[in-house]
C-alpha cells in the first residue's frame, strides 16, 4: 500500500484489500473494500470526507 497516502475519497480505487472507516471521527461507517475497485459513497448523513484503512485483508502482501 501506499506508505504516503493515508485516505481516500469515494470514487478513488481501492490500493489493498481491506476494512475502511470514513474519517468523520464518529467510527461507525465502515467499508469492507477490494484492491481495484472504487470506494463507495460515504453513508448517507456521515460528516466525513473520505474513507482511511482500519485494517489491511493481506498487510505481508
Amino acid at each position: 500500500m501506499d506508505e504516503e497516502k493515508t485516505s481516500w475519497h469515494p470514487g478513488e480505487i481501492v490500493p489493498a484489500s481491506g476494512i475502511y472507516a470514513c474519517d468523520c471521527g464518529a467510527g461507525h461507517h465502515w467499508s469492507t473494500d477490494v484492491k481495484g475497485h472504487r470506494f463507495p459513497p460515504l453513508p448517507a448523513g456521515c460528516q466525513g470526507n473520505s474513507w482511511t484503512v482500519k485494517t489491511e485483508a493481506h498487510p505481508d502482501a
